[in-house]
């Protein structure tokens, strides 16, 4: 059974390696994800990623991607078009290109940004929400 979900795009020139994937399935919940930006790209064109994150053309139909998440609790396995995929990547390789984002990337913001999910990660479930 398939079920469409709205997906929003994140790219932030403070994390210049990853892509903010939030999923909205629309029943007062949100899945937040990272994702690196090359592995997004490289799914555009072939298999790409192993363990959580797992990018790839349709077999059958190559104008979708395939994106397969999962984690300990929740899997999900989502379609989304290549196009649309592909000119929201290429917005971002034009703010930022390939191989420069170690020019952009703050290693305090960074450390920052580790240290504060960490602490999130020590509360306990209910203090999370």
């Amino acid at each position: 059974m398939s079920t469409p979900i709205q997906l929003e795009l994140r790219y932030e020139t403070r994390d210049p390696y990853a892509v903010g994937m939030t999923f909205n399935p629309g029943r007062n919940s949100r899945a937040h994800w990272t994702i690196a930006r090359d592995l997004l790209s490289a799914g555009l064109v072939s298999r790409s990623g192993e363990g959580n994150v797992r990018i790839s053309p349709r077999p059958d139909n190559p104008e979708l991607v395939v994106i397969a998440l999962t984690a300990p609790s929740v899997q999900g396995v989502f379609e989304t078009r290549a196009d649309v995929l592909a000119r929201f990547l290429n917005d971002t390789y034009a703010i930022i290109a390939s191989g420069d984002e170690h020019r952009w990337l703050s290693v305090d913001d960074a450390l920052s940004r580790v240290l504060l999910n960490d602490q999130r990660n020590d509360r306990s479930p209910a203090e999370h929400e």
